[in-house]
């Protein structure tokens, strides 16, 4: 059997034996939608047909999951559009190329992530490439405690002014962090490395990973770099600048 076929078949076969259990279920208490001997029919048919093709057992969890991950993607959009205020609001340091852009762009981003920190580049050259464009950076500390600690030196520097260079500086860095890694890299950037360590655990810190972390989870974010473009599309993983256009081209039509 042809696989497409049997992948439809799979789900055909598991909406039937699902459809007659839950019509006998839902019958139980009045008429039977089947005898005992149809029952008895239809279990044999379904036996019979794992045991000639097994494969339709696995096919059949298959279309369940890509309809819950159809689900999902759904549901993740459906957020999008009810919350996309808040979602593509920021601080204004976090907001990138035209504060009054046609289109915004929202990256979820850990600064550990690889992925992240090899599309930094790419970001840089698609918003000096695209002047209506306006790209929101939400940091989301995902990955270990180490992404905690770099999570709250960028956003303790924006409280001085040094949220770009602090980000650019530990995303390029190979050195695990440490406080006194962050103090030597404020330093070398201009900042104030004292008053940036008695800022990492400010409550303007956490308020603001904490607001990120519950708009990830809102859109039911399983990894970064993770783009919301306009309310058309989720995007997770990296991406060629390519595929990045052909999604803001789709949220302008929208």
């Amino acid at each position: 059997m042809p696989r497409l076929f049997r992948a439809r078949f799979a789900g055909a076969f598991l909406a039937l034996g699902v459809s007659a259990i839950s019509a006998v279920s839902a019958q139980a208490e009045t008429a039977p939608a089947f005898t005992p001997q149809q029952r008895q029919e239809i279990v044999d048919i379904m036996r019979q047909a794992l045991k000639s093709d097994p494969s339709i057992l696995s096919d059949a969890i298959l279309a369940l999951r890509q309809g819950a991950q159809a689900k999902a993607e759904t549901d993740a959009l459906k957020y999008v559009r009810q919350n996309h205020a808040a979602i593509q609001n920021a601080p204004a340091y976090a907001v990138r190329g035209n504060p009054n852009g046609d289109v915004t762009v929202v990256e979820f981003l850990d600064p550990r992530c690889g992925y992240c920190r090899s599309l930094v580049p790419v970001i840089d050259k698609l918003v000096t490439s695209d002047p209506k464009l306006r790209l929101v950076e939400k940091i989301i500390p995902v990955l270990s405690d180490k992404s905690v600690l770099d999570s709250q030196a960028i956003l303790a520097a924006a409280m001085q002014g040094g949220y770009d260079k602090m980000k650019r500086a530990l995303m390029q860095d190979t050195t695990p962090p440490t406080i006194e890694r962050i103090k030597q890299l404020a330093s070398a950037n201009g900042l104030n490395a004292e008053k940036l360590e008695a800022d990492l655990h400010s409550s303007a810190v956490s308020a603001q990973i904490n607001e990120n972390l519950a708009q990830a989870r809102g859109i039911g974010l399983d990894g970064t770099p993770t783009f919301i473009f306009g309310t058309a599309s989720i995007a997770p993983g990296a991406m060629t600048m390519a595929d990045m256009q052909n999604h803001i081209r789709d949220a302008r039509k929208g």
